[in-house]
């Protein structure tokens, strides 16, 4: 508990200073958050996490389900799941790496074979880009979720079913996909918390480019803490990243509770 306190208290402190890290801090009280309020950059950065997170979440849903039920009692439905798990073993910098230097638009391996788009000039290719390696390196994550709960299923609800007719579209309608809520609720509330404290993949591959349209929450904190030092401020956006966090957890854990009493 000292360990995680200890740092926190630190960030509040930081928080109210308005400090480089080199230069003496000097006390501002509330001003960094008054500041952030108005801070059209901040504001742009958050937009940005949340487009992001509307265009991974839905695919890393849908597909999760998918996946999971076509796999599911299959001979190869191990090896499958091992194929796709597999990507979030690789090193986030390692699995970067390959990616740029598969897609990138001048010299990657697959522009030698077919037009690749220049996601290094265009916002929105920069965006599918980073939503693509996104879910490459967590689809598995979100088939193991969903099968685990798929298997608690009890076969013979839907054996009921099928007995008074109901098809196999209908069963999966009325019996699975409610029996699935809880695991597809606690994807939907997980992937926007790290959403919304993503960093590493824009780092790696754009840089927060092209023209500042991939810039998140937590490429525009590294930006204002360590290019900018804005040390004393950059410590504000952390705490308001922070309660963001907290909020969707608190969704995460009421979602959950309904789910179960349903």
């Amino acid at each position: 508990m000292l360990f995680l306190l200890y740092p926190f208290l630190d960030v509040l402190r930081f928080s109210t200073w308005e400090w480089s890290g080199l230069s003496e801090p000097k006390p501002v009280g509330l001003q960094n958050y008054r500041n952030i309020l108005t801070d059209p950059d901040f504001h742009r950065s958050l937009g940005t996490t949340l487009g992001l997170a509307l265009m991974t979440l839905p695919p890393f849903i849908a597909l999760s389900v998918l996946l999971a039920l076509a796999l599911e009692g299959q001979r190869y439905e191990r090896a499958v799941k091992a194929l796709l798990f597999l990507p979030g073993l690789v090193t986030l910098g390692g699995a970067s790496v390959a990616w740029y230097t598969l897609f990138s638009p001048e010299y990657g391996a697959l522009a030698s074979l077919i037009p690749v788009p220049r996601w290094d000039q265009e916002v929105v290719w920069a965006l599918l880009l980073i939503t693509l390696f996104t879910l490459w390196r967590h689809i598995g994550y979100g088939v193991l979720v969903v099968s685990a709960r798929l298997k608690g299923i009890p076969k013979t609800l839907l054996e009921a079913a099928a007995v008074d007719g109901a098809s196999p579209a209908e069963a999966f309608r009325y019996i699975t996909l409610p029996l699935l809520r809880p695991a597809i609720t606690f994807l939907v509330v997980i992937g926007t918390v790290l959403s919304l404290q993503s960093y590493s993949a824009v780092f790696l591959l754009t840089r927060g480019g092209p023209f500042g349209g991939t810039r998140v929450l937590g490429y525009y904190l590294y930006e204002t803490g360590f290019e900018n030092f804005r040390l004393g401020y950059a410590a504000a956006v952390t705490v308001v990243i922070l309660l963001l966090t907290l909020f969707f957890a608190l969704a995460q854990a009421r979602l959950l509770r309904g789910g179960e009493h349903e």
